[in-house]
């Protein structure tokens, strides 16, 4: 019997890392699942780290598992995709020595130390914080100069694990966007923004598009996982990025990512940059598109550990049913969602309800509150991208986890005068994504996705009100913050 012919995806979210199997037709066969382990580094007031050996043995159980319940599969292809923002830095041995995720703040204490914040925005797409890779090399360079002067290479996660896979590191243009290093518009390393941090464009590795072939499997690397050396190393990219692919959207159109963060972005096929600089700009897996981006925070990430709390037991379908008896007027929630215009992000979050606390007060008032919150969020993020780039189009394409909710995607439909349009591949978005690069990569023509569902507006006038409301609860939050 012929064997199945396929790709094995790695995907390292801020929250948890997976690894799939898929066809080639995009079926996914397998996909495996473990939480991303993180330290605490106290010699910084907020900077996690991982560690990325136990990461790639992490990568390398996961993949055996996808392997063994996918059974006879020819693997055709390796990609991987994760968190921007995140890196890895490795010595001239190709020992990975520190991994610092999206969430990683230790650069935040030299942020005042740069003072050409213009340029930054100008030639990298973004206002420069501490998000951001290259804060991180300075906050490594400020405490552990010692592991600093180590450096030989600098790479996003996923550049990383394709460096394990082939043993060729590169850099690509979507998660170079994200380092403060990399001239956006010009598709090249900037020695002008390496120079601003003074951080030597010797440890940037070489630029690799999205979809190229950056070598074969490891013949050693091929033997530990069971797979062929013929297999070849496919450059992947951000996981928004490869989300977004998989939903196989036009120019101009605009696509809610819905993950750990909810980035609202718009294809563009200029250079688009915001006077105030309130919007991101960074290089799409294309060759020529950009992708304009507003974010609204940690939403999902949010929802997720209050799902756990309010139900812990339960499925989204038990969710969906009890929010059908919540109201807007039983609780309001504000958790520190990020709005572009605000300076400094809501530090102190919480609910809003009458007193005393009403017998209507139920779970499901907690979470339809919740579901709230992030729908208002994205859409005021939705408003300042609009004001770089008008949006005409009367739809907007939704992906990732969190629109799994039905409730969440009619808040948003109302809230836009838009309808919200999601595809069959929208669970599994960034994986998906990697299927299709790796289809562009080997010549082979993708499926295209199908539309799996369409929520229509209702009331948005009603709505524009209720919105009022959030915004005055956010506001009486922001004082407490302050």
């Amino acid at each position: 019997m012929a064997h199945k012919e396929g790709y094995l995806i790695v995907d390292i979210g801020t929250g948890n890392a997976r690894v799939a199997t898929a066809g080639i037709d995009g079926a996914l066969w397998s996909i495996k699942r473990e939480n991303v382990h993180y330290e605490t580094d106290h010699q910084y007031e907020d900077s996690i780290y991982l560690n990325p050996d136990e990461l790639w043995q992490q990568i390398l159980r996961l993949s055996k598992a996808a392997l063994a319940e996918t059974g006879a599969i020819d693997i055709k292809a390796i990609t991987a995709t994760s968190q921007r923002e995140g890196i890895v830095i490795v010595n001239k041995e190709g020992k990975a020595l520190l991994g610092m995720p999206n969430i990683d703040h230790r650069g935040r204490a030299w942020e005042k130390d740069l003072i050409d914040k213009d340029t930054v925005y100008n030639l990298s797409g973004r206002y420069p914080t501490s998000l951001f890779s290259a804060f991180k090399l300075v906050g490594v360079r400020e405490v552990y100069p010692e592991i600093y002067n180590q450096i030989a290479y600098v790479m996003s996660i996923s550049d990383w694990i394709q460096y394990q896979f082939s043993g060729k590191p590169c850099y690509e243009p979507s998660q170079a966007s994200e380092t403060l290093l990399y001239d956006v518009e010009k598709k090249e390393w900037s020695a002008e923004l390496a120079e601003l941090f003074q951080i030597s464009t010797d440890i940037l590795p070489p630029v690799y598009d999205s979809g190229s072939i950056l070598g074969q499997v490891k013949p050693d690397v091929a033997k530990e996982f069971g797979i062929s050396t013929e297999a070849v190393v496919v450059v992947g990219g951000g996981d928004t990025q490869l989300a977004i692919r998989s939903m196989d959207p036009s120019a101009n159109d605009v696509v809610i990512v819905s993950g750990t963060t909810t980035p609202i972005i718009k294809i563009v096929s200029t250079y688009e940059k915001d006077e105030e600089q309130r919007t991101w700009t960074s290089r799409h897996i294309d060759a020529d598109n950009y992708i304009l981006e507003a974010n609204a925070g940690v939403t999902g990430l949010n929802y997720q550990r209050l799902k756990e709390i309010f139900y812990p037991n339960e499925g989204y379908e038990v969710i969906e049913k009890e929010l059908e008896d919540a109201t807007y007027s039983q609780c309001v929630a504000s958790l520190g969602s990020l709005i572009a215009d605000e300076e400094e992000p809501l530090t102190k979050g919480g609910f809003i309800f009458n007193a005393p606390v009403s017998h209507q007060l139920t779970r499901g008032s907690f979470v339809f509150a919740i579901l709230w919150d992030i729908a208002c969020s994205i859409y005021e993020n939705y408003k300042f991208l609009c004001a770089v780039s008008p949006h005409a189009e009367s739809y907007i394409w939704a992906c990732g986890g969190g629109v799994e909710s039905r409730k969440l995607r009619q808040f948003i439909a109302n809230l836009f005068g838009k309808s919200i349009r999601i595809r069959d591949t929208f669970r599994q978005a960034s994986v998906l994504g990697g299927v299709f690069i790796c289809n562009d990569a080997l010549g082979i023509a993708n499926k295209t996705p199908e539309l799996l569902d369409e929520v229509h507006p209702k009331d948005h006038e009603e709505f524009e009100k209720l919105y009022q409301e959030w915004k005055n609860a956010r506001k009486t939050f922001k004082q407490v913050s302050q």
